[in-house]
Order: structure tokens, then C-alpha cells, then sequence
């Protein structure tokens, strides 16, 4: 019986994706709170120009 049979192919690549789609996620998480940060920044700095 070999190691590399369909079972287990698929177990191994079940696994990588999820992987994959879990670092997909938490990359546009940051990009989302990077966005969030941003924006507030420049709504701050418009306000200091605008005193």
C-alpha cells in the first residue's frame, strides 16, 4: 500500500487549502483595519486643518 494513495491526497489537500484560505482571510482582515485606520487618520487630519 503506498503513501501516496487518493485518501490521503486529498486529506493533504483539504488541509492546504484551508491553510491557504486562512491566510487569505487574515490578509484582508489587516487590509480592512489598515483601511479603517487610514481613513480615520485623514477624517482627524481634515478636522485639525479645518480648526
Amino acid at each position: 500500500m503506498g503513501r501516496n494513495n487518493e485518501r490521503n491526497i486529498k486529506k493533504h489537500n483539504d488541509k492546504l487549502h484551508k491553510e491557504q484560505d486562512k491566510a487569505k482571510k487574515a490578509a484582508m482582515a489587516r487590509k480592512e483595519k489598515l483601511k479603517q485606520i487610514t481613513k480615520q487618520f485623514n477624517a482627524n487630519k481634515q478636522n485639525e486643518i479645518n480648526k
